[in-house]
């Protein structure tokens, strides 16, 4: 799905822990990515503690991993090196905001289309949060093909 590598980039930024670099960056990712101005704009309004705390409250508990468990972290390690690029840092390969670089560096968005089923549950949590981060998996989920019933919830496919 070639052309939406800027809105993954934005969205795996959105999706951090909204640090100074972060907020330094909310300008150019409102202009870059009009998708995810709404969260954008509340970040750009938001007091930098009020925000960090808003992460913490709605991803804190669960986080933004993908996987449940298993090989996922692992197949991703494994296609992540196959295409050049390593997981660095604590996170695991199944943390959305790595997952959505991999998809923004390589184009390759197999691992977003194999936890569709992932995406689709944290998006429904997010909305009824409430919470702008759910614009950011609305835009994130609207450039993925609809999940159809039957799909293995961990299909990342393996190296070629």
């Amino acid at each position: 799905m070639p052309g939406f590598e800027v809105l993954y980039q934005a969205a795996a930024l959105c999706l951090t822990y909204p640090d100074d670099d972060f907020l330094a960056r909310l300008p150019l990712l409102r202009e870059a990515a009009p998708q995810v101005r709404e969260f954008a704009d509340h970040a750009a309004v938001t007091p930098p503690g009020e925000l960090a705390e808003e992460y913490v409250r709605v991803f804190g508990a669960q986080g933004l991993y993908l996987g449940r468990g298993g090989a996922a972290p692992a197949r991703l390690s494994d296609l992540y090196r196959a295409h050049g690029l390593e997981c660095t840092g604590e996170e695991r390969p199944d943390f959305l905001p790595a997952v959505l670089e991999f998809a923004a560096r390589t184009g390759n968005t197999d691992p977003l289309t194999g936890h569709r089923d992932a995406l689709e549950e944290l998006r429904a949590r997010l909305a009824g949060f409430g919470t702008p981060y759910a614009c950011v998996l609305d835009a994130v989920c609207a450039t993925l093909p609809p999940a159809h019933p039957g799909d293995l919830t961990d299909p990342v496919p393996q190296p070629r």
